[in-house]
């Protein structure tokens, strides 16, 4: 295990009324690919992972995801990806999205876009996870439909504890408060609700009063060194000078894996613990 994580799996044997969870937040172009490709496989089995999702926002050239790159994440141990803002600006999503159940683009998307916002997936020893996305409102490009009303039926059909063992919602959002909101507005019905889209980690990870964990933001799995993923000099030229000049790169370092872990009871949905997870790359690794 990475030094710096004392995570603590069972030996032998399956996790027994307890399941562990991982989230990964947004995949940052090749860098971002590599990482959970080399790192995945691995985690998987020294947490005793049951279940994993990860965001593959950005993982295409940072604008989308392309079938090819969805298959590497989930061949490396995703169980689940999640999209965004940008879940079809890679063409080829638009029919490949209907063929892969495991991938979601947000519930309050546009009513005609194909695929699902939510789904129920099997994890370890027969149980069930519902993960559900919602695309936050504020300060975004194109309006959205409400997501606070998209997800309420959606976590109201599956109670935890009854029809799945566990609930994960991933919002993708830009504003923070507008994520917290959403953490409360779920809080009691989901087992983590996660912010992803700003691709800056939060240091607020906690469980809320009703049982929820919460954080505000798990991060990217990219390089740091950059402007949110991107290469620094043309982000730079724009934020200096206001006129583009060139294309923006995703930033070819080394990736670290950023993201959170939980775990929850199988019998109330709720969640027990909750940490963040640095790996990797510049950021200093967590220790829970």
């Amino acid at each position: 295990m990475p030094r710096g994580f004392c995570l603590k799996a069972e030996a032998a044997g399956p996790n027994r009324g307890v399941m562990r969870m991982l989230f990964l937040g947004d995949v940052m172009g090749r860098t971002g690919r590599a990482a959970i490709a080399e790192r995945l496989p691995a985690l998987r089995a020294e947490w005793n992972l049951d279940f994993v999702v990860v965001n593959g926002e950005n993982a295409s050239s940072g604008a989308g995801l392309t079938p090819d790159h969805a298959k590497i994440l989930l061949g490396a141990g995703a169980d689940c990806l999640t999209l965004g803002d940008h879940a079809f600006d890679q063409k080829d999503m638009l029919s490949f999205i209907e063929q892969e159940p495991r991938i979601l683009r947000p519930i309050n998307f546009s009513k005609v876009a194909p695929g699902k916002g939510w789904r129920v997936f099997p994890a370890t020893q027969g149980r069930k996870v519902l993960v559900a996305q919602v695309l936050g409102q504020v300060f975004m490009k194109r309006p959205f439909d409400d997501p606070f009303s998209a997800i309420e039926g959606v976590l109201k059909a599956h109670p935890m504890g009854g029809m799945v063992q566990a609930a994960i919602v991933d919002v993708h959002a830009e504003a923070t408060s507008e994520k917290m909101a959403m953490g409360h507005w779920c809080d009691g019905q989901a087992s983590l609700v996660v912010g992803t889209h700003t691709h800056v980690p939060t240091g607020d990870a906690q469980v809320l009063p009703g049982g929820t964990a919460y954080l505000t933001d798990a991060g990217m799995c990219g390089d740091y060194n950059s402007v949110i993923g991107m290469e620094k000099l043309e982000p730079l030229r724009r934020f200096i000078t206001g006129m583009p000049k060139a294309r923006f790169e995703p930033a070819g370092g080394e990736a670290t894996l950023s993201g959170v872990f939980v775990e929850t009871d199988d019998r109330s949905g709720k969640a027990l613990t909750v940490r963040m997870i640095r790996m990797g790359g510049r950021l200093q690794e967590a220790r829970p």
